[in-house]
């Protein structure tokens, strides 16, 4: 549990705002994504497997970073994405809003997100009224409620996992495939991770 989470403040959010946008999102009056960015270093990956003899894993060498800006929607399960090998800034977040506005016309767009300084910038929320998207964001130390957090736990389980590859590109081509697949190629595993289930902490 997050040292300063709020269990009170998470259960209102839940009830009041989440499970209500939720139900909006399951009988088709809004579009409903959950938003966050996720950062893969290329290095040496963990992984654990019970045997007689010690295996080498290799891994690759420096530390250069793929970054994913993500938009999961909560319906389709569908995945858009920004991503750099720089750093995800409210610029990054402008592309993505103005991609979800482009891929959604006539909707009505809402986004889930955290308390990120380059999410909750003036320029941002400016540029999201100004679309005529809203962002929702949620308590601070929430990560629980922010269901694209399951789904970037279970890509890099997939991807990541005391894997070992040789270059840099392939690295950001592998990831990009994945997660740009997932609606399609892990449907069953998807249902289970994007629910309208989630668990809340006691005070």
């Amino acid at each position: 549990m997050p040292a300063k989470v709020n269990p009170e403040e998470q259960k209102s959010f839940l009830e009041t705002v989440l499970k209500p946008l939720i139900e909006k999102a399951k009988n088709y009056e809004i579009e409903l994504f959950f938003m966050d960015a996720s950062h893969f270093v290329m290095g040496g990956f963990c992984g654990k497997i019970w045997g007689k003899v010690r295996v080498w894993i290799r891994t690759a060498s420096g530390r250069k970073r793929f970054n994913v800006l993500g938009a999961l929607n909560f319906v389709t399960k569908k995945m858009t994405t920004i991503t750099n090998s720089t750093y995800i800034t409210s610029i990054q977040v402008m592309e993505m809003l103005d991609k979800l506005a482009s891929e959604n016309i006539g909707s009505t767009i809402k986004i889930i997100l955290d308390n990120a300084s380059y999410q909750r910038c003036v320029a941002v929320t400016e540029y999201a009224e100004k679309l005529g998207i809203e962002l929702v964001f949620l308590p601070s130390y929430s990560p629980n409620l922010n269901l694209i957090e399951r789904v970037w736990k279970f890509v890099k389980s997939q991807i990541l996992n005391a894997a070992y590859i040789e270059t840099f590109d392939n690295f950001c081509v592998k990831i990009s495939l994945f997660v740009d697949s997932l609606a399609t190629l892990n449907p069953d595993k998807m249902d289970s991770l994007v629910t309208d289930r989630f668990q809340l902490f006691s005070a």
